[in-house]
């Protein structure tokens, strides 16, 4: 019998011998026997041509997404790789990779991020653009493996530019005193004193620090860069960094005192609520690294040199904060002068000769 139906739960099944002697069986994912029939009828035609005309298979999602997440593998993206092929498979079980469009692959975007606390955000362009990132790179490998003729093009949604949101040192100060966990007050002090990342800063090991050098390792599989860097530590960073080495196991940064488990997110309610507290708005924990940027530019650190002190791939993404120290330009104001000159020797007396 060609086509049979499950008793249990109600679906007809696909049951047949191809041209090559290989036995095909496997669900129609239907209840209904007509739709069944024809997706036989089409699968057993399919093997027919791949059989007598040498026609390549159709290749599923899965299929694909399977060789895209297996070449990925060990790659420092790799967990966002799979949390969004998990979202687009929601959208494309089943369906064969060459009848994915680029309409249906937009269509199926997600538009909110949901929270564990609080309602649900509208998605931002940046991240849309990295779902879309990760669907356009698992089908150009399905084209590379000759599973897809062509990818569709996929488009690029227009992100706003990076905003640079920094506070001077008595209102950062004011935050920091009014965080009510010692492990969030601790952590917001080596941020804003090293402008380490979030996940490098909850990465550190006690065996990455040395309090004899005052330096920290960032490992390059915990580096956004991966390239793995060395961050000096001022006295404020000393301080802390000492003080939690005493308890520590694991991490550096632990929630409780012994704990040897690794924060993966800070606290967002009790920073916002320290935030608030001390009257500032619109401010996130990253903004820490960018109030240590912002500090370093106008206390006349040079570009090149915080570029490696931030761990920044590219000096373009420095530059963003070139215009807080106009400083380094005025030495040079005065190559240019004309008036005053002028000016002044119209006001000076021509020397007689005796």
């Amino acid at each position: 019998m060609s086509i049979r139906k499950d008793e249990k739960t109600g679906a007809w099944h696909v049951d047949f011998r191809a041209p090559s002697g290989e036995r095909v069986r496997c669900s129609a994912r239907t209840k209904d026997r007509k739709a069944a029939q024809e997706y036989h009828d089409r699968l057993k035609a399919d093997y027919w041509r791949q059989s007598m005309l040498g026609e390549a298979p159709d290749r599923t999602f899965e299929e694909g997404a399977l060789k895209f997440l297996r070449m990925s593998e060990g790659q420092r993206d790799y967990e966002t790789k799979v949390r969004h092929i998990a979202w687009w498979r929601g959208q494309f079980t089943g369906r064969t990779l060459r009848s994915l469009t680029e309409d249906e692959i937009v269509q199926g975007l997600p538009t909110h991020r949901r929270h564990k606390y609080g309602a649900a955000t509208t998605l931002k362009a940046a991240t849309k653009n990295r779902y879309l990132a990760t669907i356009r790179k698992m089908l150009n490998v399905c084209v590379d493996a000759g599973w897809l003729v062509k990818a569709p093009k996929l488009p690029q949604y227009t992100e706003p530019r990076v905003r640079i949101r920094w506070e001077p040192p008595q209102v950062i100060s004011s935050i920091i005193s009014h965080i009510t966990l010692p492990w969030l007050r601790d952590a917001a002090i080596v941020a804003v004193a090293t402008g380490m990342r979030e996940s490098e800063l909850f990465s550190l090991q006690p065996t990455g620090v040395s309090i004899e050098r005052r330096s920290a390792w960032v490992s390059h599989d915990q580096a956004k860069s991966a390239r793995a860097r060395a961050v000096p530590l001022n006295d404020d960073a000393v301080d802390v960094i000492k003080r939690r080495l005493e308890s520590a196991k694991q991490f550096v940064f632990t929630r409780d005192e012994g704990d040897g488990r690794r924060i993966k997110k800070h606290d967002r309610r009790a920073f916002q609520r320290a935030c608030k507290a001390a009257g500032v708005f619109d401010f996130t924990w990253h903004d820490l690294r960018h109030t240590w940027a912002s500090w370093h530019v106008q206390a006349g650190t040079p570009l090149m040199v915080l570029k490696e002190l931030g761990g920044w791939e590219r000096i373009e993404m420095v530059q963003k904060y070139a215009h807080l120290a106009p400083s380094h330009l005025a030495a040079h104001a005065n190559t240019v002068n004309f008036w005053s000159s002028t000016e002044q020797e119209q006001k000076t007396p021509l020397a007689v000769a005796a």
